[in-house]
Parts: structure tokens; C-alpha cells; sequence
């Protein structure tokens, strides 16, 4: 046996002091049974293993793949009859392990139809109806065979097409559908038409029949669409629409044939918008619905656009369109073209006429921070559909203005970054989408114009006196309200805004500023969104990567803020001189009194006026519910407070102050 140096056996005296005290402490403290720390620390099962294909360190593992559809489409929009009909041309390509004997596909203009789920899961919340998508025909090519035709099974907003020959790996077919439907009224609320001063306004979106995605962990996931979003393949995206030629049409992606739907002047002012940082006039209000604003010679035109590597596209339509656009910048010396389509009876500037600003700095924000934006263009449109995100292109109501308006367009915009190039399943992870969304809002309100629009308020929470961390304090009382990793499906419309979107952006804003602070979250985060582009992150990936790159085993904060919808109370409950024996200082009691546990900062004044600021990490409460921090110093503090700053969800307050 080696016999210690005197130094060790001093520092060992003294550490047995401590706990000696600390023990006296935790047997004078009042017990917390609403608080148990080997639940809260316990290992949390992720929602999903990690396999060759989804590694354990939340990133795709060397085995990961994902299917692709190519579209080509063919559309004609008849505004008289609100009537779209089309073909749609699908080059499906099966790179999974699996041989494949059906192709399931995506219908959800059915979800308007009276006798839809979707209309039975909302309790026939559609003010309208529609008759949903006719399918016309579906043939399909394989290889050198010409194009047969296939009966496909349809049931509420899903297709099935049976395969005669099972699609290999590695694999490719083609697949042709013909169909038409009528575009519902202004009860669409994803995709509309509606009127303005100087003629209808259509946003068009889900409107041909898309890939539903077969992947890892369910294959074909062709969940019924009931009023939630989408979870699509990425492919390229070629597509004409064929409409009156009075109509300006704006679309996901970049327009191919501008010499054929523009006038010589409107050619030439795109050309100056992409080179200037100032908003430029496509076409001014005065010029809305006026001869000089279309090419003549025709009744009608094709507007041919083309997008790459993206999940989806969209358009609006109208003959009221005024048009403006500017200059993204990108990093690395990259641009793209933010621009804005909208009625001239709301192009001053209180209402539309900064919107493309507002398109501009999000963008240049996001990618700076987070992710370079990947597409040519990004529009913003004003019409019937208020508040709704589609690749590249967003539907914003005719009517938002100012701050609102800037909200909306950056909260939408930021979705091209969550789910449109982050693939998230929205059907049944919304909170993924539109809170990582919401989270990324934050920054950005703070960031445009020097705050001019800061801080972003979601308005049914501002009765908590501005503050988050207060604001969602009546949901974590709720006993009805459900966690976050729930199936969207299930959340009632009561709960979704709080839960899907506010309380996962207040997830990630704690994750970032009070558990493993921005440095390392940002870098986290970053590897995480750059891994996961163009591909298919589920929950639990999300969950290791952020582990994985922080360094840090969180499986206390999923569970309490995702998996449960825990409170927090901490609380302090002593304040008393250190032993004698050992070194000079103080024994601050701290308590966790309910289930949920983070770190926080512990605040000692002095009589002084000076103050001395303690740490704790959320391990403080690991073993026990009241844990005594020792304070070194002789002086004696006149009072010592938990979360003196006001950062976290701490439901009661009043015993977060102690005095002595």
C-alpha cells in the first residue's frame, strides 16, 4: 500500500466535511415527492434504433438510402370553370433493399370530398366540398415495354398501383396518370382560388398525384392526409401550365421560357432585379391587368418552369399580379431572387410593397446561419391561402401587413429550410417542421432591420407578460395537453399551435441558451441540418446527433420536455454557514420539486452590493431532489436565488428568492 501525501489527506478531511454537512442539510430538507431523480435521469428509449442506415451518432449511416421520383407535369388551369387538368409523367427509381409490387401515391385534393377522413377527423370542418381528383387513366413503363395500362386501387387520399413485375433494387419504371379536379374555394385553406379588385387569384398546391415515400423504417408510408402536411421524395421537378394569357403566373422553381410569357421591358427588369439588393418593379401596380403588362397575339400561353432536387412545387396564377423582386445573397458568392406577387390595391409599403424585403433578409439570415439555400427563387404570394409553404414559394394572405406580414413570410420562407430541404415526416412529426421553424423565427425577428419586428410574438401567448418561459407555463399545467412526441394526427386543433410549434421552438431555445449554450448547440445543429439535407431525419436521429455533437447525454431533457409534458419548480431552502472544521463558505440548499430538471443559475448578494453567480448543471439533482452547494467565502450573503435571471419555466417563483 502506497501511503497519501499529507496534501491528499487534508483535501480529504475536508471534502468528508462537506458531505458530512451536506447529508445534515438533505436530512433537514422537506422532501420533493414530485420529483424523482432515477425516473428523470433514467435512459430514454429513442423512437426509433439506430441501424447501418441510421447511425447511432443521429447522422445517415453508411447504408442509407432513399427512393427518388422524377416528375414531369402538364397542367391547364381553366379560371372560369376553377378546373385544373393534367398529366403527370414519374420516373420512380427504387434504390432500397426491396423488391417492390405496388407504387402508393398521394391524392390529397380527396380530402375535400364530404365523405373524406380527413372531413370526419375534423368533425366537418370544411366550410366546402369538392369532388376530389379524378383519375382518368395510369399506365405504366418498364424498361423497353410500351406503356400499359393499370386499374389502380383508390381509397380516401391514396392511390395504390399494382406492379404485374415487382420493381428491383436499383430499379426504375415510369408511370403516367391522367386526372382533373376542381380547385376548391377559400375553405381550402392549403390551396385556393379567390377574388381581388382586378381579378381571381389562384394558389395552387397538391395539385397532381405525388410519391408517397417508402423508407427504412415502415416502407410505404402512405398515411391518409388529414389536414396535416406531407412527407415526399426529392426528384426534379419540369412542369408546364397552360392558362389565359392575361394571367402572370409564379412558380416553385426558375421560369424556362421567359422570352414566350414576358414582354421585352419585364425581361430586361428581372435581369436588373438579379443584380440589385433594391427591390426592382417586374410589374408596377399602375401597370396590373393593362395590355402593356402581356405579350400579345394569343388567347393563351404555357409557362414552363424547372426545379431540382426538391420534394414538391407549387404556383400561383392571376391577372391582378403585381410583381417586384431583388437579389438574394448567398454565401460563397452564390445569389437567387427573392420576389413577391400581389394584388395592387396592397402594394404600399404598410402592407406589400416591403414584402420581398422581407423574403430577401430571411433567406441572406438563414443561410448565413444555419444552411445555404439551395433554389433559384423564392417567392412570397398574396392571395386566398394565408399562411402555407410550398418549395420555393409561399401563400400569404392579401390583407397581413407590417409586423404580421413579416412574421408570416419569414416563418414561412424559414420552411424551406424545415421540412422542404430537411426532409421531416410532417404527417406525423409536425412539431419537427414547425417548431424547429418557429425556433429559427426567433433569431431572425431579432436580426432584420435591428429588431424593428423583435421579439416574435405568437399572439395567443402574449398574455404571459412577454416572456416564453412564462407564457408556456399554462400548458405544462394542462393535464389534458399532450407531449410533443405525439402523432400529429391526435393533436386536437385546442393544442396544436401550442404544442406542434410553440413549445418545440421553446424546446430548442432552452436546448440552446440554458443547456449546452449557442457555440456548441450551433455546431451541433449545423452538422445536423447539413447531414439530413435532401434526406429523411426522424425524431430519434435529430436526438442522437444533437447528443453526439454536444457531448452531452440529454436524455433527461427529451423525456421531460418531448416525451412528457413535465413541470419545473426549483426551488431554494437554506442558507447556513459551512462546518467549522472545514474551509470557509456557505451551504446553499437547492431543490427540485418536480419532475422536469434543468440546469440554472444559483445568484448570492452581499450587503455590499456585490453578488456571486453559481452554475448548476442539471446533474446537481442526479441523485437526490435537494442538493447543498457549497459557496466558498467568508462573508455571509443576505440571500441566495435559483434563476435569478428569469430563463426558465419555473412554474412558482415564489420560492426561488430565500433571505436571510
Amino acid at each position: 500500500m502506497i501511503r497519501p501525501p499529507a496534501a491528499d489527506i487534508i483535501a480529504f478531511v475536508m471534502i468528508a466535511f462537506l458531505l458530512s454537512a451536506a447529508a445534515a442539510a438533505l436530512a433537514a430538507a422537506a422532501p420533493a415527492p414530485g420529483y424523482d431523480p432515477r425516473a428523470a435521469f433514467a435512459p430514454f428509449s429513442m423512437p426509433s434504433p439506430a441501424s447501418a442506415v441510421r447511425g447511432a451518432n443521429g447522422l445517415p449511416g453508411p447504408g442509407y438510402w432513399q427512393n427518388r421520383a422524377d416528375y414531369q407535369i402538364r397542367a391547364t388551369l381553366d379560371p372560369a370553370a376553377r378546373r385544373l387538368t393534367g398529366k403527370v409523367t414519374i420516373r420512380y427509381t427504387n434504390h432500397s433493399p426491396d423488391r417492390l409490387d405496388s407504387l402508393w401515391l398521394q391524392l390529397d385534393q380527396n380530402a375535400y370530398r364530404p365523405d373524406s377522413r380527413s372531413h370526419r377527423a375534423q368533425g366537418g370542418a370544411w366550410a366546402g366540398t369538392t369532388d376530389g381528383m379524378t383519375i382518368e387513366a395510369v399506365t405504366l413503363e418498364s424498361g423497353a415495354a410500351p406503356g400499359v395500362a393499370v386499374t389502380p386501387r383508390i381509397t380516401d387520399t391514396r392511390m395504390e398501383v399494382p406492379l404485374a413485375t415487382p420493381l428491383a433494387p436499383g430499379a426504375a419504371l415510369t408511370l403516367s396518370i391522367a386526372y382533373h379536379y376542381t380547385v376548391p374555394g377559400g375553405f381550402g385553406g392549403r390551396t385556393s382560388w379567390g377574388p381581388s379588385k382586378q381579378g381571381d387569384i389562384f394558389d395552387i398546391a397538391q395539385w397532381y398525384p405525388r410519391m408517397a415515400v417508402y423508407d427504412d423504417l415502415r416502407g410505404w408510408d402512405p398515411l391518409p392526409y388529414l389536414a396535416q402536411e406531407f412527407y415526399l421524395d426529392y426528384g426534379d421537378f419540369d412542369y408546364w401550365i397552360t392558362l389565359p394569357a392575361d394571367m402572370v403566373v409564379a412558380g416553385s422553381g426558375a421560369l424556362q421560357n421567359p422570352e414566350q410569357v414576358l414582354t421585352a421591358q419585364q425581361r430586361a427588369r428581372l435581369a436588373a432585379a438579379a443584380r440589385s439588393d433594391a427591390t426592382v418593379a417586374i410589374i408596377r401596380p399602375d401597370e396590373v391587368a393593362t395590355a402593356a403588362a402581356r405579350p400579345a397575339g394569343v388567347t393563351q400561353r404555357t409557362w414552363h418552369f424547372r426545379m431540382e432536387q426538391t420534394r414538391d412545387v407549387a404556383f400561383a396564377a392571376s391577372r391582378a399580379f403585381a410583381w417586384d423582386a431583388a437579389r438574394i445573397n448567398l454565401p460563397k458568392g452564390g445569389s437567387a431572387l427573392a420576389m413577391s406577387v400581389y394584388p395592387a390595391e396592397v402594394a404600399d409599403r404598410a402592407h406589400w410593397g416591403r414584402s420581398t424585403e422581407y423574403v430577401k433578409h430571411a433567406i441572406e439570415e438563414f443561410s448565413r446561419r444555419w444552411y445555404p439555400y439551395r433554389w433559384p427563387a423564392a417567392i412570397s404570394v398574396a392571395g386566398p391561402t394565408d399562411g402555407m409553404e410550398y418549395p420555393g414559394i409561399v401563400f400569404d394572405g392579401v390583407e397581413d401587413k407590417g409586423k404580421e406580414l413579416f412574421w408570416i413570410t419569414a416563418h414561412e420562407i424559414g420552411h424551406d429550410w424545415f421540412p422542404m430541404m430537411v426532409g421531416f415526416d410532417e404527417r406525423r412529426d409536425a412539431w419537427m417542421d414547425e417548431g424547429f421553424n418557429t425556433f429559427i423565427d426567433v433569431y431572425e425577428s431579432d436580426a432584420f432591420n435591428h429588431g424593428e419586428f423583435a421579439p416574435k410574438r405568437d399572439s395567443e401567448y402574449a398574455e404571459g407578460g412577454g416572456n416564453p418561459v412564462d407564457e408556456i407555463l399554462p400548458l405544462l399545467a394542462d393535464l389534458q395537453a399532450p407531449p410533443i412526441l405525439s402523432r400529429a394526427d391526435t393533436i386536437t386543433e385546442k393544442y396544436r399551435h401550442p404544442v406542434s410549434y410553440f413549445k418545440s421552438a421553446l424546446g430548442l431555445v432552452l436546448l440552446r441558451e440554458e443547456i449546452l449554450g449557442p457555440e456548441r448547440f450551433d455546431a451541433a445543429f449545423r452538422r445536423f441540418v447539413a447531414a439530413w439535407a435532401f434526406r429523411h431525419p426522424k425524431p430519434a436521429d435529430f436526438f442522437r446527433a444533437m447528443e453526439d455533437g454536444s457531448g452531452e447525454d440529454l436524455s433527461w431533457w427529451w423525456r421531460g420536455w418531448y416525451a412528457t409534458n413535465s413541470q419545473l419548480d426549483l426551488a431554494v431552502t437554506g442558507i447556513a454557514p459551512a462546518p467549522a472544521e472545514g474551509p470557509a463558505g456557505w451551504l446553499v440548499t437547492v431543490v427540485n420539486r418536480d419532475p422536469l430538471v434543468m440546469p440554472a443559475t444559483l445568484r448570492l448578494r452581499y450587503a455590499d452590493g456585490s453578488r456571486r453567480d453559481v452554475r448548476l448543471p442539471a446533474e446537481t439533482w442526479i441523485r437526490q431532489a435537494a442538493s447543498p452547494v457549497f459557496v466558498p467565502g467568508a462573508t455571509a450573503p443576505i440571500s441566495a436565488e435559483i434563476d435569478p435571471d428569469h430563463r426558465l419555466p419555473d412554474h412558482d417563483r415564489s420560492n426561488n428568492l430565500l433571505k436571510r
